[in-house]
């Protein structure tokens, strides 16, 4: 269960960073986890709570926003949406395209208060 390691690495993002801005409480973190971001998300979501239990993310609200697939045909050019990763491109049938959108995983934002 890789979720685990991507939580603890959540949690090591978030007190680096109230570290630095001298904060004492996470009221919100905004994650970004893409559709192709290989996460499973009610796994991640346990993860976090195992981690997270007497921190500073114990009583934050967790937002996630989850960026769809999005790719350029290298042959013909056109942006498109991407369902699932084995899908041609709608407007030429090709399958050589760049994966320009949905394998997102980030920690997006926090909304802290300070010392």
């Amino acid at each position: 269960m890789h979720e685990l390691a991507v939580a603890q690495s959540i949690l090591n993002i978030v007190e680096e960073s109230v570290r630095k801005n001298n904060a004492t409480e996470v009221t919100e973190l905004e994650l970004e986890i893409g559709v192709f971001a290989g996460i499973e998300y009610e796994s991640l979501e346990f993860a976090l709570k195992v981690v997270s239990g007497n921190s500073i993310l114990s009583n934050a609200v967790i937002v996630v926003l989850r960026p769809e697939g999005k790719a350029i045909c290298q042959e013909c050019g056109l942006t498109f949406r991407l369902e699932n990763l084995f899908a041609p491109c709608p407007a030429c049938n090709g399958y050589k395209y760049n994966i320009v959108g949905g394998k997102e995983l980030r920690v997006k934002s926090l909304v802290v208060n300070q010392k």
